[in-house]
This record gives C-alpha cells, sequence and structure tokens, in this order.
C-alpha cells in the first residue's frame, strides 16, 4: 500500500495541527497503523499506532493531547494533534502493516510539523 502525508506545517507553542495520511488502498484490511517521527539527530520514535479493531496507543510524550483515528471511508489515518510544543518538531510519517507477522512494511515520505516557542 502507498501512504501520503499531508498536514504538517509552521505553528506556535500551543497551537493546534492534524496530519492526514492517504492510502492507495483500503486501510480496512490492514493489521494496524501508526505515526512514527524523527527529529534531527535523534532516532525514529513511535508516536501512536492503532489497530485493526480500532485499539490505540500513544507514546507517553504525546498522551492526552495527540489523538489518532482512522477515516475508513476515505481510506485515510489522521492525527490530531493539541497543545504542541518545540519538542514534538519533527518529520512525521505514517506507516501500515499488512501481515500481523511483520513489522509496518509500508511507509510515506513524511510531512515536517515544526513548532516555534
Amino acid at each position: 500500500v502507498q501512504l501520503v502525508e499531508s498536514g504538517g506545517g509552521l505553528v506556535r507553542t500551543g497551537e493546534s495541527l492534524r496530519l492526514s495520511c492517504a492510502a492507495s488502498e483500503s486501510i480496512f484490511k490492514l493489521n494496524a497503523m501508526g505515526w512514527y517521527r524523527q527529529a534531527p539527530g535523534k532516532e525514529r520514535e513511535l508516536v501512536a499506532t492503532i489497530s485493526k479493531t480500532g485499539i490505540t496507543y500513544y507514546a507517553d510524550t504525546v498522551k492526552g493531547r495527540f489523538t489518532i483515528f482512522r477515516n475508513i471511508a476515505d481510506n485515510t489515518l489522521n492525527l490530531r494533534m493539541s497543545s504542541l510544543k518545540p519538542e514534538d518538531t519533527a518529520m512525521y510519517s505514517c506507516a501500515a502493516q499488512s501481515d500481523p507477522q511483520k513489522g509496518y512494511d509500508s511507509w510515506g515520505q513524511g510531512t515536517q510539523v515544526t513548532v516555534s516557542s
């Protein structure tokens, strides 16, 4: 499945942003989808995931501020981000897992989120 992210940009501390990830095929059949981020000089980190049954997981650093959700009708994965902080600045990428026995096997190119102080 091909994934294309959108919605990144430059915002100020405390503001909100919504990222979207458009999939080339039905996301309903995917085992899981998730958002990752990578800041300059740092390793990629998991932000949030959502399973096929809708179970969500959030990293402690974003819990209570970010919400991951799917729109099955238009095959998109979304990430609503609020109360953004400068430390949220990173390249955000979405990922998809087709086979539950394997890891995420499809990745998007990413969308940049920059939060100014």
